[in-house]
């Protein structure tokens, strides 16, 4: 991994507010994320007064599994455990001390990059106990320094002109850490074409076939990979938004990228003039946005939640949003700063065919204007959203 020698400047995260409030309530705790998304950092300015330990040292992780009461006993609480799926061991033992204590306000902030393993252990030994939350990359509404071709990773965005060695060193060793420790895999470099061809089907319903193909390899391999991803915070999958609409609907998932900055450098994409001139610009674009809802709910202590429609007759929305009481809001993701009536064509065709008992909003997210911010009426009740201000679609009103 690229390792910076000079100190970053911190750039305050908007989940902060919730992980603060979640402290005085809860004992535990937990941060997921995708690795190098800012999660110790993000920590230990919340909670700068708690002792840290990173639980990946290969003698450290020696003595908590030999004698894991003893390790805990010696820790100054509250304490920060990082990468605590590491060492699973240690989730029993810290439930019978929360059990025992009477502190209820935050003593153990535990955090993981592999989930599967983590949530495992939150499961089987913290429910009830623990808050949950979700750290991605750094978002629009973080720093404006964040963009489709450099993605939001805190330390690209610190040195955006060494990138392509970051993502190349990110690669590498998301391959020989996270990939290894949770699966079988022995072939990396067939795993490395595989993730060059998922790059390639971004923003595409996913064909699981058609990844197989080329690599050779079978297509429950492949599922199992994409698993991998997913679980590891690499991909988004969004599913289908079902209705009873009395018509086929195409029921697999649409395939984004949660970081636009590691799906571009694996397409080769270099530069700003690249990547406008590039066959991915849509779909790259479109995924940038479906990162950024992501993003929006899951640092507002939300679940994603996240859709797509689209039928066989051709009737396709990009995103629809749950925003609950039978609300619901349909954006368009258009790759333009130039955002005209018919874009918004899809959108309204959806409203009148199938979403009559829904209360609607309705947006066409577009590349920001400088000299003009907010939303601008479009077409009907369609408005034309920056994506700068994808906050305003979870607005109350």
């Amino acid at each position: 991994m690229l390792v910076y020698i000079c100190h970053m400047r911190y750039i305050t995260r908007d989940l902060e507010i919730c992980l603060k409030q979640a402290s005085r309530s809860f004992p535990v705790i937990i941060l997921t994320g995708p690795r190098r998304s800012g999660k110790t950092t993000l920590l230990r300015k919340c909670f700068p007064t708690s002792a840290y330990y990173l639980l990946e040292d290969p003698d450290i992780i020696d003595r908590v599994r030999s004698d894991p009461r003893s390790f805990l006993e010696d820790i100054r609480l509250p304490a920060i455990l990082d990468e605590i799926q590491n060492v699973p061991e240690l989730f029993n033992y810290i439930r019978t001390k929360v059990d025992y204590s009477e502190k209820r306000k935050c003593q153990w902030i535990l955090t993981g990059s592999q989930e599967p393993a983590l949530m495992k252990g939150v499961s089987e030994s913290m429910a009830g106990r623990a808050a949950i939350f979700h750290l991605l990359p750094l978002s629009r509404s973080e720093t404006e320094k964040v963009s489709i071709l450099k993605g939001g990773f805190p330390e690209v965005i610190n040195r955006p002109i060494d990138s392509n060695i970051w993502f190349r060193s990110y690669i590498q060793t998301y391959l020989e850490r996270d990939i290894r420790a949770i699966s079988s895999i022995r072939d990396l470099t067939t795993f490395r074409r595989f993730l060059a061809i998922v790059a390639s089907r971004i923003g595409q319903v996913l064909n699981r076939t058609e990844i197989s193909t080329p690599l050779g390899v079978s297509v429950p391999t492949v599922s199992e990979w994409l698993g991998i991803l997913e679980t590891t915070h690499q991909i988004i999958l969004v599913p289908p938004f079902f209705e009873n609409f009395g018509k086929r609907l195409i029921k697999s998932p649409k395939l984004y990228f949660t970081d636009t900055g590691l799906a571009a450098y694996l397409l080769g994409i270099e530069s700003e003039r690249s990547l406008t001139h590039s066959p991915f610009y849509g779909a790259l674009f479109e995924s940038f946005v479906a990162s950024e809802i992501a993003k929006a709910q899951l640092n507002t202590g939300k679940r994603r939640e996240l859709y797509y429609f689209r039928d066989r007759q051709g009737l396709e929305v990009d995103f629809l949003i749950p925003l609950g009481n039978k609300r619901l809001a349909l954006i368009e993701a258009k790759a333009s700063r130039t955002v005209r009536p018919a874009d918004a064509n899809p959108i309204i065709r959806l409203e009148k065919a199938a979403l009559k008992k829904y209360a609607l909003k309705s947006f066409v997210v577009h590349i920001p204007i400088r000299a003009l911010a907010g939303m601008s009426a479009l077409r009907n009740d369609v408005k034309a959203l920056s994506y700068d201000d994808i906050s305003r679609i979870f607005a109350q009103k």
